[in-house]
């Protein structure tokens, strides 16, 4: 079951004034196969400065794993059990390439957890709710609700070991291959 993530989004109206230009549930929730983690896509800019003008949603597009080139992309990402997840990442290696980046991203010849992934970002990872665990090619650390991880491009996975969805918002920074 997904979460609803309220996304409220502000900006400006035509005489500069300040606005809140949407207040709902985002309209941008994917999940590629069943038992799948679901993202929850809030915001994107495509540069750096960011360009705050105008009102239209800025991650009105499919959903895409790494951020545009020198943009960022901020997301909330609800990770089901790996008991459930592991099966649905087994389903997705046979559907054909979605275009979203991951297939790109994915290292499947890691033997430690079928997740392992890597992109050209810098990420800062706050986990909302449950507990996950980081893995990268050489150990982990389990993280719980309020605790904060700075990946910085590097082969890594997630692996919920427990019964409950994890919850976990992200923010993806464009950054130099390492």
């Amino acid at each position: 079951m997904s979460t609803s993530v309220r996304r409220v989004v502000t900006g400006h109206d035509a005489a500069g004034k300040s606005i809140f230009i949407s207040d709902g549930p985002t309209p941008h929730v994917f999940q590629r196969t069943k038992g799948s983690a679901i993202v929850h896509e809030l915001w994107e800019t495509t540069r750096t400065p960011a360009d705050n003008r105008g009102i239209t949603d800025a991650i009105a597009r499919g959903h895409r794993l790494p951020p545009p080139q020198n943009g960022s992309v901020f997301r909330i990402i609800e990770y089901p059990p790996d008991s459930e997840r592991l099966a649905a990442i087994a389903r997705e290696e046979k559907l054909p390439d979605d275009g979203s980046g991951r297939a790109a991203a994915t290292d499947r010849n890691n033997p430690r957890h079928a997740g392992f992934h890597k992109t050209a970002t810098i990420d800062y990872a706050i986990v909302l709710s449950g507990e996950i665990c980081a893995m990268m090619d050489e150990g982990e650390v389990c993280l719980k609700a309020g605790d904060v991880l700075i990946q910085r491009g590097t082969n890594h996975s997630w692996s919920n070991r427990t019964s409950e969805p994890a919850i976990v918002a992200f923010v993806l920074i464009d950054a130099v291959p390492v």
